[in-house]
């Protein structure tokens, strides 16, 4: 992708303008963003996926009995008639059930994939919505079927209502309002207060993205490092023979706070390793995601094609996918750099990976990582 070419995506911007100008400052309002944009699934083909166990799905419903939320898998009779106004049907992670999802997602990839989450569709009949809330993440709001009736603001106050099912902002101010017809589409920053109504029957894809909290980083990461602690700084024991006797046998020795804390500060000197660990973090698939190798796959000399349920990530000394890290160096970096980039790897440029390359490539294959196209 030219990131510096104009998108009617982003209304006439280049993504490294769009990335300057808004993210994570302004939200944007885009007319015809996808001229004549249609949803990826139909009514009938996004049911169904609601009512598959692998899929994570919500019901919300609001009426004389207040707001109401149901857990999927939700089959088609769990659904209410399409004709009864104000329910509204989430569906998380279509793209990574769907080709069709999977490719408006790439539309998208002018952001870090590190932080890019899924495609959430939304199905409401009219007046269906999720009540006024805040998102702690980056989110595009593309229009796909019907009209939405969207009013944003810059909330200060988010107090929440209390005993709800959902997040629903107490004392809700908004300070624009616009109506989204298909193809239209609206980004949102962090903590911007949004309300969508259904003008009708209507659709809406969601764009979000991954904004993980320093806390569940670090308690990630540390999980990570002490299974790797042998490695990261041996298990020598402690040791102090000049300990004198002591009178106050509960005081904590100073000595074995500074054995602890020379021990952590070792395991983290390794820049190179706590890379590794994050790589492999940030690439781990969602609980709900499992492989399949495709039967047809063999070491033949077809293009590699990444699974669009794969997750593929780069840096200096590695590469990641799904969750494991590999060193790699030289040509065999280069070469699985580009197929992180492009999600392919045209069979000419998988010919010039080296053997153990090649055999990696063929345990990825395996395992339905990759497939051979």
């Amino acid at each position: 992708m030219d990131i510096d070419q104009p998108l009617q995506l982003l209304g006439g911007l280049s993504p490294a303008r769009f990335m300057q100008r808004h993210w994570q400052k302004k939200p944007l309002l885009v007319r015809q963003a996808i001229a004549g944009f249609t949803p990826p699934l139909a009514r009938a083909e996004l049911f169904a996926l609601a009512a598959n166990e692998a899929v994570e799905s919500r019901l919300i419903a609001s009426g004389p009995r207040g707001w109401q939320l149901r857990r999927g898998p939700l089959a088609r009779r769990a659904l209410p008639p399409v004709s009864r106004p104000g329910w509204t049907l989430l569906v998380q992670g279509v793209d990574l059930h769907d080709e069709r999802a999977h490719e408006l997602l790439r539309r998208f990839r002018f952001v870090p994939d590190a932080r890019l989450d899924d495609l959430m569709i939304s199905y409401a009949t009219d007046g269906g919505g999720v009540g006024p809330h805040f998102d702690s993440y980056d989110v595009f709001l593309l229009q796909a079927h019907g009209q939405r009736r969207w009013r944003i603001g810059r909330q200060k106050d988010l107090r929440l209502v209390e005993g709800l099912p959902l997040k629903i902002l107490a004392d809700f101010e908004p300070e624009e309002e616009y109506v989204l017809d298909p193809g239209d589409m609206l980004y949102l920053p962090p903590r911007w207060a949004h309300d969508g109504i259904a003008v009708g029957e209507c659709m809406t894809c969601s764009i979000g993205f991954r904004q993980p909290a320093r806390d569940e980083m670090v308690r990630e990461v540390l999980q990570r490092m002490s299974d790797d602690a042998t490695d990261l700084v041996g298990d020598a024991a402690y040791r102090d023979p000049r300990q004198p006797a002591t009178a106050q046998p509960a005081l904590l020795p100073e000595a074995m706070l500074d054995f602890a804390r020379a021990a952590i500060q070792q395991a983290l000197q390794r820049p190179e390793h706590l890379a590794l660990l994050l790589g492999e973090l940030l690439t781990e698939p969602k609980a709900n995601v499992w492989f399949d190798a495709d039967p047809g796959d063999a070491a033949g000399a077809g293009d590699l094609v990444l699974d669009r349920r794969t997750r593929m990530l780069y840096d200096a000394r590695h590469v990641f996918i799904n969750g494991e890290g590999f060193r790699a160096g030289g040509q065999d970096a280069r070469l699985m750099r580009a197929l992180a980039d492009a999600r392919r790897l045209p069979a000419a440029q998988v010919a010039r990976l080296s053997a153990d390359a090649r055999e990696l490539m063929g345990q990825w294959r395996e395992a339905g990582w990759v497939h051979e196209r």
